[in-house]
């Protein structure tokens, strides 16, 4: 049988190209995934594409009958539809151990360069004017002794957590799919509320799916159980955040800032008020864009893949009803 064909919307690795060895050849997009590049992808039997990408089912059919595979190194699947993808008998495959140190290293470098007050130094200096007196400047915050309150356990929140209690921080956390023993285990408080974690908290992390449930989680009343001078921080998804009732909180300083990675609508507008702000720190969503981490992904992702033209079940299948309808190879 001829070798299966995978595309992918930005070029590979090395090691992960090698995974398929004497099963599949690669090829990558030339138009990139901005643009219409469904008809590169229509002889694939698998794509991989970026969290950005939408993958909706009038997608699935302009490539094709000969998709079987849709793959996403990371973890978010919020822009593929599954519904759609099962009804096709497609199958969808992430990687959500590969972002998880990546993504925990970048939320706490935002938190760190938030509260020392990082990025309003360093703006001063590249202006031009004088060296500042320290009584002109906003002062820092410590976080020796401050509470972390992270909305989210899972991977990612758990990791952020060890590193905090390494820095001095008191960790409570509000998921209400994890265990008192999951939490007990890495030194956590398990709060039964996010009412009952937003008072209590100095910095609030979010490490939450975006689903119909959380979305904006954080609004206009849930800024407000927050203490005066307090920080969030979001590595998660934009859709989480109510921006506009952040931007009040923000603009009244009820919240002494915000460190952002994601956005709603992303790609953000280029004039999203958020960006002008002086207390806020914003990245282009590039939590787990490391040397290390982009590797880990790819080589993962390719081996989900893998596992999937070889007619094995991928053991990180996002839409397992579709195990046992699942597309076969095409012939034609």
């Amino acid at each position: 049988m001829p070798l299966a064909h995978v595309w992918t919307g930005r070029p590979l690795r090395a090691e992960a190209l090698a995974v398929f060895d004497g099963l599949a050849t690669v090829s990558v997009s030339t138009v990139g995934e901005r643009n219409d590049w469904y008809a590169e992808a229509s002889v694939a039997d698998a794509i991989i594409v970026e969290g950005a990408t939408f993958v909706t089912g009038e997608v699935m059919d302009r490539i094709g009958p000969h998709l079987r595979v849709i793959a996403r190194p990371g973890i978010g699947v919020d822009r593929i539809d599954l519904t759609a993808a099962t009804q096709r008998g497609i199958m969808v495959v992430n990687t959500p151990d590969g972002p998880t140190e990546p993504t925990a290293e970048h939320a706490i470098a935002l938190m760190l360069a938030l509260c020392k007050q990082v990025m309003i130094g360093d703006r001063v200096l590249r202006s031009g004017q004088p060296f500042p007196r320290l009584v002109d400047l906003p002062l820092g915050f410590e976080l020796a002794g401050a509470v972390l309150g992270l909305i989210g356990l899972g991977r990612i929140g758990s990791r952020v957590a060890v590193i905090a209690q390494a820095l001095g921080m008191r960790v409570l956390t509000y998921d209400p799919y994890i265990s008192p023993e999951r939490a007990s285990a890495l030194g956590v408080e398990l709060v039964p509320t996010l009412a009952e974690l937003l008072p209590r908290a100095h910095v609030v992390s979010i490490h939450s799916p975006a689903t119909p449930e959380t979305h904006h989680l954080l609004n206009a009343e849930t800024f407000k159980l927050m203490p005066q001078g307090s920080y969030l921080i979001n590595v998660a998804r934009g859709a989480l955040v109510d921006e506009a009732a952040l931007l009040d909180a923000l603009r009244s300083g009820h919240l002494a800032g915000a460190a952002l990675d994601v956005y709603d609508p992303e790609p953000p507008l280029a004039n999203n008020p958020l960006f002008s702000l002086p207390n806020t720190i914003c990245t282009p969503h590039i939590a787990s864009y490391t040397t290390a981490g982009v590797l880990r992904m790819q080589v993962m992702v390719c081996e989900q893949i893998a596992s999937a033209l070889r007619g094995e079940r991928p053991t990180n299948l996002v839409n397992p009803a579709v195990w046992g309808y699942q597309r076969f190879r095409s012939t034609t």
